[in-house]
């Protein structure tokens, strides 16, 4: 997005995404038009396409810029949008908070943009055809830059779709954070009646090797005919073409950064696998089913949470930082079954009986993903137990993060806090981790 220096010149001068603009920069001149600005790059810069197709962009500070056209016509805008209804085909809600999935180039401009309008989505995809879509863009970021206030965002956007008729809600996210999100959603969103499915893409849709559009077609199969009624993540299940695998939303990971099957299920089996034509076969009989029950959403979030990894020669006085810095709870990924320093000079033993006498939680898992922590297997083990911790079973450290926001919100007795942060809510903790092959 161009700063708000930029946006505010182009306003005053009634310029327009698409315009036809010339740009006096000292001797120089050029014409051309005016490009949307993407996220990445120097917002203090103005972007046009020159008349040889290639892009200039330069510095605003110091330019003179002068409207020379109206309109070209960029063909993608981030929009709202319900189209008419077809009889017989399923309904199905998207909401778009980032990704590639729906961009194309625009060739009114040469540049490529995000769309988010649903006779776009479809011809991107037109194997969604088959679907009656209601889109709704919510925000476009890149999914390291999502907060707390994010998911609340997306947790009461896709609220208010699951009140209508629509069988489902697909939300479109960027995947390097898509599981603390499905994580997120998975508590704020209550006695689900309907799916709601995460998706992305690895690689970008303009890419012969992207994995965007078989994504896109198995998640709306999913949404529109899956018999989960809970929040799950749905991306490419092997680096073919083939199917893909519906996840438990706390109980997923990205395990890779570029293979297109680079999520998978940790300590729990995958709640489903789909096929680009339609097809699921369910491969875990544990799951919540739709019905016609009234979800509910809960939206509280304590944010002032750490997740803390432990390593050889750990600083203990990071514990003092956030404590300083007055947060209210920590998750800390240790070592194999759940161990932290405990040799004199870094042990953290301390640290964590003066967080639990504050009441400042201290939660413990591990960073070895699958398996559980367990309080009583070795005798520093014990010691942290004793100082407080409590041990947080098979959850992930994501999971575990995410909970404890939720969880601190509606309570600051460490007593109810640990009976809250033990029982299962969504599929996040087994009594029994499974063995998998």
């Amino acid at each position: 997005m161009y700063s708000k220096e930029i946006q505010k010149k182009l306003k005053d001068l009634g310029v327009e995404i698409g315009d036809s603009v010339r740009v006096k920069r000292g001797d120089q001149v050029h014409e051309g038009i005016l490009m949307p600005k993407q996220e990445l790059g120097d917002p203090d810069a103005i972007v046009i396409k020159l008349s040889n197709g290639y892009s200039l962009g330069l510095k605003f500070k110091g330019s003179e810029l002068e409207k020379l056209q109206g309109h070209k016509g960029i063909g993608f805008k981030s929009s709202e949008e319900k189209t008419k209804r077809i009889a017989g085909k399923p309904l199905i809600s998207i909401i778009s908070t980032g990704g590639t999935v729906a961009s194309r180039v625009d060739y009114a401009t040469g540049g490529v943009d995000a769309s988010y309008r649903t006779s776009d989505i479809v011809k991107t995809v037109p194997e969604l055809g088959e679907f009656n879509i209601d889109s709704k863009f919510l925000f476009e970021i890149m999914s390291e830059n999502m907060t707390p206030e994010h998911w609340k965002e997306m947790a009461r956007a896709v609220y208010k779709e699951l009140k209508t008729d629509t069988k489902g809600v697909i939300v479109t996210h960027g995947t390097d954070t898509m599981h603390f999100s499905s994580a997120a959603l998975s508590f704020m969103l209550r006695d689900l009646n309907k799916p709601v499915v995460f998706t992305g893409s690895q690689r970008s849709s303009d890419r012969g090797s992207s994995d965007s559009f078989i994504n896109m077609i198995c998640s709306a199969n999913f949404a529109s005919k899956g018999d989960v009624a809970e929040v799950s993540l749905v991306m490419h299940g092997s680096s073919n073409d083939d199917f893909c695998y519906a996840h438990r939303g706390t109980k997923v990971r990205k395990l890779h950064t570029s293979k297109r099957d680079a999520f998978k299920s940790v300590n729990d089996e995958p709640l489903a696998k789909i096929f680009p034509d339609g097809r699921i076969e369910m491969t875990n009989g544990n799951y919540r089913k739709r019905c016609d029950g009234e979800v509910s959403l809960d939206d509280k979030l304590e944010e002032k949470v750490a997740l803390i990894k432990t390593y050889p020669g750990m600083e203990p006085g990071i514990f003092d930082f956030y404590i300083g810095k007055k947060f209210k709870g920590f998750v800390i990924e240790g070592t194999g079954l759940g161990h932290v320093p405990t040799i004199e000079g870094h042990s953290v033993i301390s640290r964590i009986r003066e967080a639990t006498k504050a009441g400042i939680p201290v939660c413990i898992t591990s960073q070895c993903l699958f398996g559980r922590v367990h309080d009583f297997v070795y005798a520093n083990l014990r010691k942290e137990f004793e100082a407080g911790a409590m041990f947080c079973g098979d959850m992930l450290p994501e999971v575990a993060y995410v909970k404890l926001m939720h969880v601190l919100a509606h309570s600051k007795d460490l007593e109810e806090i640990k009976k809250m942060m033990l029982t299962n809510v969504a599929g996040e903790l087994n009594e029994r981790t499974p063995v998998l092959e």
